[in-house]
């Protein structure tokens, strides 16, 4: 359930711009990984906010206009192709939340970071395992930097049409799986997820 008590003991603590942080796209075998960094004002609730991973796609998408016309300041950033291969897709992933801190127009002094690494974040910072379902803030950027990155899947689906993304989000379904084969990987797969093909 949301609440506000993660937001409430940074405030406590004395800081006063507290932004919560998510990331979407780990998982899948192609694009860039995408984070979100969201202020929102406090004791603010927005009605059917949740875990993006919880929310249909047409209620992220409902939700999203809601969550950026709310915010003190919001952010969304990647990390590219080339980065998650260079990096691994933690260290990417890291990079992403960084750089979507960065990008606030009203400065965080203070970051609520989903799940449990904190690596490289330019602020003071705690990490909520599972924060996505406890923090409106971090709520606000998983619905944020998910509707991004499916946005940007439908984009790349234009440019690579035979491959389905539109469909599956680059998340490595039997239909990706056959189309990897058919057609080999395209400029925006991740070439270190791919090392199964090898073995084909």
């Amino acid at each position: 359930m949301l609440e506000h008590s993660y937001e409430d003991k940074a405030r406590a603590e004395g800081y006063n711009t507290v932004c919560g942080v998510d990331e979407a796209g780990r998982g899948p075998l192609m694009g860039p990984v995408c984070a979100a960094a969201v202020i929102l004002p406090p004791h603010f609730d927005i009605e059917g906010l949740n875990d993006s991973k919880k929310l249909t796609e047409k209620k992220r998408e409902a939700l999203f206009p809601i969550i950026i016309g709310s915010a003190v300041a919001y952010s969304v950033a990647y990390a590219t192709v080339e980065e998650i291969d260079e990096l691994n897709i933690l260290n990417a992933a890291m990079l992403a939340m960084k750089r979507a801190i960065e990008g606030l127009s009203v400065k965080a002094d203070f970051a609520l970071i989903d799940g449990n690494c904190k690596r490289n974040i330019p602020v003071p910072c705690m990490t909520v395992v599972g924060g996505d379902a406890k923090s409106p803030s971090i709520a606000a950027a998983s619905v944020l930097a998910k509707v991004s990155r499916d946005r940007l899947c439908c984009e790349l689906d234009k440019q690579y049409p035979q491959y389905g993304f539109a469909k599956h989000k680059g998340y490595g379904t039997k239909e990706h799986m056959e189309a990897l084969k058919k057609y080999g990987p395209c400029p925006c797969h991740r070439r270190t997820f791919l090392k199964f093909l090898d073995n084909e």
